[in-house]
């Protein structure tokens, strides 16, 4: 080969490695990009098809679960932290026998002139009633975003498990809101 046929080539060579090389970074940026779409692609798709990303709920097998010789009282509370909202149960307390459906629903409101993102943080007494506390639905799985003054009302569904100790009849959940970073 002579010099003109090395450069040639070298040409080809040169010209087929940029192809290559564009090929490449294309095929990269269409990559990243579509990482990048699946996060709401899969979130269109799940409410289109009715999926539910939430947590799977527990739920009593059937209505002869429920101990309807035992009642619970059950005290609800609030607190809020470093943050300007009202925090409530719409009901202070509820009874309710082991192993039945219990929804209530609670209340915040935003008294600041600015957005506030929050997330509630559960508490138990007793201390390990979270073993027998089954949560169906909850504003404590997600943080909540509330526009100055808006108000939303948020319900939680559950049931006490039936094996509950029996010495235990009354019992508190406790929600503390505490001011998140939004995202």
């Amino acid at each position: 080969m002579n010099i003109s046929d090395h450069e040639i080539a070298d040409g080809n060579l040169n010209q087929a490695n940029g192809i290559v090389l564009k090929k490449l970074l294309f095929l990269t940026v269409f990559m990243f990009g579509f990482g990048y779409a699946l996060v709401p692609m899969y979130e269109k798709f799940c409410e289109v098809t009715g999926i539910s990303n939430q947590r799977i709920p527990i739920v009593a097998g059937n209505a002869s679960e429920v101990d309807m010789a035992r009642i619970i009282a059950i005290e609800l509370d609030t607190n809020v932290r470093d943050m300007l909202w009202k925090f409530k149960p719409l009901q202070t307390k509820v009874k309710t026998h082991p192993g039945e459906l219990v929804e209530v629903m609670y209340e915040i409101k935003n008294e600041s002139d600015h957005e506030i993102t929050g997330k509630a943080i559960p508490s138990y007494s007793p201390r390990n009633l979270d073993q027998y506390l089954k949560k169906i639905e909850c504003f404590c799985f997600t943080m909540q975003t509330l526009k100055p003054n808006e108000v939303k009302q948020l319900p939680v569904k559950f049931f006490v498990d039936p094996q509950l100790p029996a010495g235990i009849d009354t019992v508190t959940i406790s929600y503390t809101f505490f001011a998140q970073e939004a995202s």
